[in-house]
């Protein structure tokens, strides 16, 4: 069974990510110890709220270099949510920038549509190669809850990296996978039978 440490920076659906990663079989642990953070099998990286609000929590833990260390180390890391935002090079909320992790290049910025947040069920769009998404039916959808995303994925895409997308307003980065870098921004805890098959999907790359 593998070992996975939910990190607790505080911000995230902790609990509901904890539930679900222990339905698809993992050994899971929620904590702000960075020691365990760094040698677990796995560390998900959940995110609720603001960009700026979640890299404070982040930079006052320390997490930061942790998070780098692994993705560089080739251990797996999963971004949930804004979790996944903070691992893009900065985010732009009402104006005021904040500088990410800088894992992944691009931004993060409002989404360009008529209705925000962006809340509720979505279908994606996978690359053939996706692993996180192998076995889904096609149009499998998702619940997500955001009003800003990565709508410029053409930095993304020149990384080598495999980008899903979604559309609301305009085409944006619903899940990222390089190397042991993967990411969603949907909340897979909260995504039913498809939710599951992705976290299951993740935990065999263990």
């Amino acid at each position: 069974m593998s070992r996975v440490v939910v990190l607790d920076y505080g911000s995230g659906n902790l609990r509901s990510a904890e539930r679900a990663l222990q339905r698809a079989g993992a050994d899971v642990t929620v904590t702000d110890d960075l020691a365990a953070a760094a040698v677990a099998d796995g560390l998900v990286v959940p995110g609720v709220g603001a960009f700026a609000a979640c890299m404070a929590g982040i930079e006052a833990l320390g997490a930061g270099p942790v998070i780098a260390d692994r993705v560089a180390a080739g251990r797996p890391v999963l971004g949930i949510c804004v979790g996944m935002q903070v691992l893009f090079e900065y985010g732009d909320e009402h104006g005021v920038v904040t500088k990410g992790l800088g894992l992944l290049p691009g931004s993060v910025t409002a989404l360009p549509a008529r209705r925000l947040p962006h809340m509720g069920w979505n279908t994606v769009a996978p690359p053939a190669a996706s692993v996180l998404f192998a076995g889904l039916p096609p149009q499998s959808r998702f619940y997500f809850v955001h009003s800003y995303g990565v709508v410029d994925r053409a930095a993304l895409a020149d990384s080598g990296a495999l980008v899903t997308t979604a559309h609301h307003g305009a085409d944006f980065v619903a899940g990222v996978e390089r190397g042991a870098l993967s990411a969603a921004q949907f909340h897979p805890e909260k995504s039913g039978d498809n939710g599951a098959d992705l976290l299951r999907n993740w935990l065999a790359t263990l």
